[in-house]
């Protein structure tokens, strides 16, 4: 065989050979490991959080100054309301100046208090009768015309017997003159005058006087030497009732059987001497 030939077969054998050893180079990176990917994991996590942050607090920043921004812009738009009115009140005004004037406050005792004249018809219930009263706010406790006062025990209470003491021109329901009345006995009070001092029994009665329905307490006393048989203190004025006196009789007369009608007090009221004095 000729040299040059052998020369060529062992290029080429040399040739085969070295591609059999020469692996060509890989792009791909090398396999990680467990820690590195959870610690890359937790890493990217991080960054994950730190973004929805920043992006929670802007838009509580942003949401802050809308809600600032729509507050500025409703106060804006009510001063130019304002504005807008006061300047069609100076279009429309006159040359006289307009007088505004200050309401005065109503006082709550005037709504709730009945006003009284200085002498009213009463209505006692538990006597059956109307008579005849002067309000009068300088005496303390009410007092009423009694006579022939017995005072009796009844169930271990002190208890009293009485008639009232009446002229024949006292108007009353005729059927309760010289009829006993009896109640219970509240407390007494000493009563001093010129004479000397005096302990009068005090009891309990359910007056009406016009829109008023209350139980008054009421000394017991002989009265007839006087104009009225019923005088109305301080005590049953107190937070109830005004006394106007100029007026008499402003509330009407209460009816009772056996009594006259309401229509008729006009009569008995007229005879009322109102220069008298108690």
């Amino acid at each position: 065989m000729r040299p040059g030939v052998l020369w060529l077969m062992a290029g080429l054998s040399l040739s085969i050979a070295g591609c059999a050893v020469t692996q060509p180079e890989s792009n791909e990176p090398p396999p990680l490991s467990e820690a590195s990917f959870n610690a890359r994991i937790l890493e990217l996590e991080s960054q994950f959080t730190q973004q929805c942050n920043s992006h929670s607090e802007l838009q509580t920043r942003q949401l802050t100054q809308q809600q600032a921004l729509t507050a500025d812009v409703r106060e804006v738009g009510s001063l130019l309301r304002y504005l807008r009115q006061d300047v069609q009140q100076l279009d429309t005004r006159s040359e006289e100046p307009v007088v505004i004037r200050e309401e005065c406050a109503v006082d709550d005792v005037l709504t709730t208090k009945t006003l009284v004249g200085r002498s009213e018809w009463v209505g006692l219930s538990s006597i059956g009768t109307y008579l005849k009263a002067r309000v009068d706010s300088g005496a303390n406790t009410s007092s009423l015309s009694a006579s022939d006062i017995t005072r009796f025990e009844r169930d271990g209470e002190d208890w009293v017997r009485f008639k009232l003491a009446l002229t024949d021109d006292d108007v009353v329901v005729e059927s309760v003159r010289g009829e006993w009345i009896e109640a219970p006995i509240e407390r007494r009070v000493r009563i001093v005058q010129a004479s000397g001092e005096a302990s009068r029994p005090v009891i309990s009665l359910l007056m009406t006087l016009g829109p008023i329905s209350e139980n008054v307490e009421f000394t017991l006393n002989d009265r007839s030497h006087l104009d009225y048989p019923v005088l109305l203190g301080r005590r049953f004025l107190l937070d109830i009732a005004l006394i106007d006196v100029a007026e008499t009789y402003l509330h009407d007369r209460p009816e009772f059987p056996g009594g006259e009608p309401a229509e008729q007090a006009a009569e008995d009221e007229a005879v009322d001497d109102d220069d008298s004095e108690e």
